[in-house]
Protein backbone atom coordinates (compact mmCIF):
# COMPACT_ATOMS: atom_id res chain seq x y z
CA UNK A 1 0.00 0.00 0.00
CA UNK A 2 1.41 3.42 -1.05
CA UNK A 3 2.23 5.31 2.31
CA UNK A 4 2.15 8.86 2.57
CA UNK A 5 4.22 10.81 0.73
CA UNK A 6 7.08 12.90 2.98
CA UNK A 7 9.48 14.15 0.17
CA UNK A 8 7.50 15.99 -2.46
CA UNK A 9 6.71 19.72 -2.34
CA UNK A 10 9.63 20.36 0.58
CA UNK A 11 13.18 20.82 0.85
CA UNK A 12 14.92 17.82 1.87
CA UNK A 13 18.89 16.68 1.95
CA UNK A 14 19.77 14.30 0.13
CA UNK A 15 20.31 10.27 1.49
CA UNK A 16 23.69 9.39 2.24
CA UNK A 17 24.09 5.89 0.56
CA UNK A 18 21.21 4.05 -0.88
CA UNK A 19 20.93 1.85 1.74
CA UNK A 20 19.66 4.63 3.42
CA UNK A 21 17.25 5.68 1.02
CA UNK A 22 13.51 5.66 0.64
CA UNK A 23 11.47 5.33 -2.72
CA UNK A 24 8.02 6.61 -2.50
CA UNK A 25 5.30 5.41 -4.69
CA UNK A 26 1.94 6.32 -5.23
CA UNK A 27 -1.23 4.67 -6.56
CA UNK A 28 -1.09 4.21 -9.95
CA UNK A 29 -3.92 6.61 -11.41
CA UNK A 30 -4.47 4.29 -14.31
CA UNK A 31 -4.47 0.41 -13.03
CA UNK A 32 -6.98 -0.44 -16.02
CA UNK A 33 -4.17 0.49 -18.67
CA UNK A 34 -0.79 -0.96 -19.49
CA UNK A 35 1.63 1.71 -20.27
CA UNK A 36 5.14 2.90 -19.95
CA UNK A 37 6.48 5.53 -17.66
CA UNK A 38 10.95 6.20 -18.51
CA UNK A 39 12.94 7.50 -16.52
CA UNK A 40 16.08 8.88 -17.76
CA UNK A 41 19.09 9.58 -15.30
CA UNK A 42 21.55 10.98 -18.18
CA UNK A 43 24.06 12.55 -15.48
CA UNK A 44 24.23 9.45 -13.03
CA UNK A 45 27.26 8.91 -10.51
CA UNK A 46 28.59 6.08 -8.52
CA UNK A 47 32.40 5.76 -6.82
CA UNK A 48 35.03 2.97 -8.18
CA UNK A 49 34.73 0.71 -5.26
CA UNK A 50 38.55 0.22 -5.71
CA UNK A 51 40.34 3.71 -6.54
CA UNK A 52 37.65 5.67 -5.22
CA UNK A 53 37.36 7.47 -8.45
CA UNK A 54 34.08 8.83 -9.90
CA UNK A 55 32.03 6.95 -12.45
CA UNK A 56 29.92 8.25 -14.76
CA UNK A 57 26.37 6.67 -16.27
CA UNK A 58 23.41 7.38 -18.38
CA UNK A 59 21.04 5.43 -17.30
CA UNK A 60 17.41 4.74 -18.78
CA UNK A 61 14.76 3.35 -16.88
CA UNK A 62 11.79 1.57 -18.04
CA UNK A 63 8.74 0.35 -16.36
CA UNK A 64 4.90 -0.72 -16.53
CA UNK A 65 3.25 0.24 -13.63
CA UNK A 66 1.02 -2.43 -11.51
CA UNK A 67 -0.94 -1.22 -8.71
CA UNK A 68 1.48 1.43 -7.93
CA UNK A 69 3.61 4.37 -9.68
CA UNK A 70 7.36 5.50 -8.35
CA UNK A 71 7.03 9.32 -7.34
CA UNK A 72 9.94 11.17 -9.19
CA UNK A 73 11.69 13.33 -6.62
CA UNK A 74 11.81 10.34 -4.41
CA UNK A 75 13.95 8.41 -7.80
CA UNK A 76 16.21 11.34 -7.67
CA UNK A 77 17.00 11.39 -4.27
CA UNK A 78 17.90 7.41 -4.56
CA UNK A 79 19.41 7.71 -7.40
CA UNK A 80 21.48 11.07 -5.82
CA UNK A 81 22.57 8.68 -2.86
CA UNK A 82 24.87 6.74 -5.01
CA UNK A 83 27.19 9.42 -5.90
CA UNK A 84 29.38 8.62 -2.59
CA UNK A 85 28.80 4.49 -3.02
CA UNK A 86 31.72 2.63 -3.71
CA UNK A 87 30.49 -0.10 -5.93
CA UNK A 88 30.56 -1.77 -9.53
CA UNK A 89 29.06 -0.89 -12.73
CA UNK A 90 26.83 -4.22 -12.65
CA UNK A 91 26.64 -3.86 -8.66
CA UNK A 92 25.13 -0.47 -8.95
CA UNK A 93 22.45 -1.15 -12.07
CA UNK A 94 21.29 -4.11 -11.07
CA UNK A 95 20.80 -2.69 -7.18
CA UNK A 96 18.61 -0.46 -8.91
CA UNK A 97 16.71 -2.15 -10.14
CA UNK A 98 15.60 -4.78 -7.64
CA UNK A 99 15.12 -1.35 -5.23
CA UNK A 100 12.47 -0.31 -7.64
CA UNK A 101 10.78 -3.81 -8.35
CA UNK A 102 11.02 -3.97 -4.37
CA UNK A 103 9.28 -0.83 -3.62
CA UNK A 104 6.93 -0.34 -6.65
CA UNK A 105 6.43 -4.01 -7.95
CA UNK A 106 5.66 -2.90 -11.88
CA UNK A 107 4.21 -5.46 -14.25
CA UNK A 108 7.81 -4.81 -16.12
CA UNK A 109 10.83 -3.36 -15.49
CA UNK A 110 14.00 -2.73 -17.89
CA UNK A 111 17.25 -0.40 -16.81
CA UNK A 112 20.06 0.26 -19.42
CA UNK A 113 23.17 1.49 -17.46
CA UNK A 114 25.26 3.19 -20.26
CA UNK A 115 28.68 3.67 -18.48
CA UNK A 116 31.48 6.06 -19.47
CA UNK A 117 34.82 4.07 -19.99
CA UNK A 118 36.78 2.99 -17.30
CA UNK A 119 40.40 2.02 -18.31
CA UNK A 120 39.59 2.87 -21.57
CA UNK A 121 36.56 0.49 -21.70
CA UNK A 122 32.89 1.35 -21.70
CA UNK A 123 30.64 -1.19 -19.73
CA UNK A 124 26.68 -1.21 -20.47
CA UNK A 125 24.54 -3.16 -18.14
CA UNK A 126 21.21 -4.53 -18.98
CA UNK A 127 18.47 -5.31 -16.69
CA UNK A 128 14.97 -6.86 -17.41
CA UNK A 129 12.18 -7.99 -15.01
CA UNK A 130 8.85 -9.61 -15.68
CA UNK A 131 7.05 -9.97 -18.82
CA UNK A 132 5.87 -7.02 -21.25
CA UNK A 133 2.17 -7.05 -21.09
CA UNK A 134 0.98 -7.91 -24.82
CA UNK A 135 0.51 -4.58 -26.70
CA UNK A 136 2.39 -2.18 -24.94
CA UNK A 137 4.64 -0.14 -26.40
CA UNK A 138 8.19 0.17 -25.42
CA UNK A 139 10.90 2.88 -27.02
CA UNK A 140 14.23 1.63 -27.60
CA UNK A 141 16.38 3.37 -25.00
CA UNK A 142 17.85 5.76 -27.25
CA UNK A 143 21.50 5.98 -25.87
CA UNK A 144 24.38 5.50 -28.75
CA UNK A 145 26.57 2.73 -27.56
CA UNK A 146 30.13 4.68 -26.95
CA UNK A 147 32.34 5.44 -29.39
CA UNK A 148 34.96 7.82 -28.10
CA UNK A 149 35.43 11.28 -29.89
CA UNK A 150 35.32 10.15 -33.14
Amino acid sequence: MAKKLSLLGRQVRGFESPDKAFIEIVANPHKDANYTVRFTCPEFTSLCPLTGQPDFAHMVIDYVPGQFIIESKSLKLFMGSFRNHGAFHEECTVNIAKRLIKEAKPKWLRIAGYWYPRGGIPIDVFYQHGKLPAGVWVPEPGVEPYRGRG
